[in-house]
Order: structure tokens, then sequence, then C-alpha cells
């Protein structure tokens, strides 16, 4: 038995004051106290700590030893609080969180800087993948929300509208900075389009649109993953519509990006989470801050269009 934290303070303010009165005025305890606390360490390590002579104290070389390295232990003990205590603010517990790769790519990181440094005792998961998986975690409980394509499915799950975005016609740049103008889609055939596979909700809305307006198409190549179309559409020659949430202006270089006009091309994102719960004060202030940097990059691109 190597004594208590409070033993080992005591023992260092006896040390240092080398006198048991002072050491109990120092740590606002009674000198008897202060003395009981020092004996129980004596006892316990069998060989005395000072050397008590007429009132005065001295340390032994134990004393001398055992001070070396309780200095060390309460130094390490104060890092540790100091350490915790930056927990101390803000909301804690856990959130899971679904996003799809237009979320991820520019929307998560600022709005989790923001989240973690505010609220640094809250584990925070997010996980990525496409709508359909995501609606079934959802489903099952395994994530607190997710945000999708808006669909007609709603059993199970609470929705609402998260965000309206516009949709980008991305291209190879043309030159060294990024052409932002906005863009007819019928006038910039013929087109080699990538577009996601036929199971994204995206799909057939791009589609329908494509064919509405006119725009030719030559080719089409299905890829399942946003980073993989925007490297194959930098190499030229192909292009690719993506939500203006994955093309923060931070994030165009390499890219000519055009707002797509008459009519405008746009994509609703849903907010879903289980219908049994609600979401917990951490998550919803994830949410917001998502939000908030969702209608930020979004309001970038809106406002392009409406210069046009």
């Amino acid at each position: 038995m190597y004594g208590s934290l409070r033993d080992i303070r005591l023992f260092v303010s006896v040390y240092e004051e080398r006198s048991f009165t002072l050491a109990a005025e120092r740590e606002n305890a009674t000198q008897s106290g202060v003395s009981q606390h020092v004996r129980n360490l004596e006892l316990g390590f069998g060989v005395p700590l000072f050397i008590r002579d007429k009132g005065r104290i001295s340390p032994t070389p134990a004393g001398d030893a055992y001070y070396r390295r309780a200095i060390d232990v309460l130094r390490a003990h104060d890092a540790a609080g100091r350490a915790v205590q930056a927990y101390v603010n803000g909301l804690d517990g856990q959130i899971v969180v679904g996003l799809m790769p237009t979320m991820t790519r520019c929307t998560l990181a600022p709005a989790l800087a923001r989240f973690v440094d505010a609220h640094p005792n809250v584990k925070v998961h997010v996980t990525e993948g496409y709508s359909a998986a995501l609606t079934q975690m959802v489903r099952a409980g395994d994530v607190d929300f997710a945000i999708v394509p808006a669909f007609s499915d709603p059993a199970g799950l609470k929705s609402r509208l998260f965000l309206r975005t516009p949709e980008l016609l991305v291209t190879a740049a043309r030159g060294s900075a990024t052409d932002s103008r906005p863009v007819r889609l019928a006038d910039q055939g013929p087109l080699k389009l990538v577009l996601p596979g036929r199971t994204n909700t995206r799909r057939g809305t791009l589609e329908t649109y494509c064919a509405t307006v006119g725009a030719e198409i030559t080719r089409v190549i299905e890829l399942d993953t946003m980073f993989g179309t925007l490297d194959f559409v930098a190499r030229g020659g192909w292009v690719t519509i993506l939500p203006a949430l994955m093309m923060d202006r931070g994030a165009t270089r390499g890219f000519d990006v055009h707002p797509i006009t008459d009519p405008a091309l746009t994509l609703d994102l849903v907010l879903i989470e289980p219908a049994r719960r609600t979401l917990t004060p951490a998550a919803a202030l994830f949410l917001e801050m998502l939000q908030q940097e969702a209608r930020r990059i979004s309001a970038v691109w809106e406002g392009m269009h409406q210069e046009s």
C-alpha cells in the first residue's frame, strides 16, 4: 500500500514546508490530520520519511527519494485533470449519422469541425452510403438520422425537407480559372454523360430532365462512385451532373462547373429519422450545423443562377 493521493499531497506539503503546522495551513487541514496521513505512509512503507527532533523535522533519505517521485505523481494527476477539463463544456453522449457522398465531400468537414470543437465529449460516428442502404439503416435504428434524396416510401420513418439544392453540369476545366457560367443543357450537346446506376434515386430524375429539355446524349456510362466520377470527368471528354453540395468553391479546381438553367434542375434532399424516437440534443445540434453549411454552399450556386 503506497498511500492515497491525499496522503501524497500532504506529504509533499510537509516536505516543502518542513513543518506539519505550515503544511496544515497550506492544505486547509488540521495539524493532527496531516501528521496522521504522513504516519499512514510511513507505516505502509515500513520506513520513516521524516526525522522528528524537538519540534523540527527533516526528511530521511527515503523521504527525499519519495518526494522526487511524489512530485511526478501530482504533476501527472494535474495534467490528467486538465485533459478531462477540456471535455466539461458542451453536450456529451454519442451520435451516429448516415450521409451520402453528396454530403461528405464538402459539407461534412466544416460542420464536424465546429461541432467537435464546441462539444468535445460527444462521440461522433459518420457512415457513408447511398440512399437505399442509409434508409434501411435508419429503419433499423442503426443511425440517428440520414440525409438522402426525396423518395416515396416513408414507412417507419419520419422525414422532412433538408435542402433543395441546384444540380450542376461538371466538365474538365478548359482554362486556368473555373468557368461557372449558367448553361442550358440542350445547348451543350452532344454529351458523353456519366450517370449513377439505375438503382440510384437521382438516375430517373436526370434522364427525365435530359429528355424533356432535348439534351443530346451520345453515350452514357454508369458509375456509382462520386469520387470515381470526378476523377474520370477530370480526364476530359466526359461530363456529369452533380449536386451543388459536392462543388463548394474551394473544391472546383480542375473543373468547369455550371448551374443548369432554363429550367433550373434541382435536387431535394430530405432528413430521415426513425419514426419511433426523437433526436437527442447532440444529434439535433449536429444536424443544424450540417444544414447551415449545406445552405451556405448551395446559396453560392443559387446566386449565380439568379444573376443569369
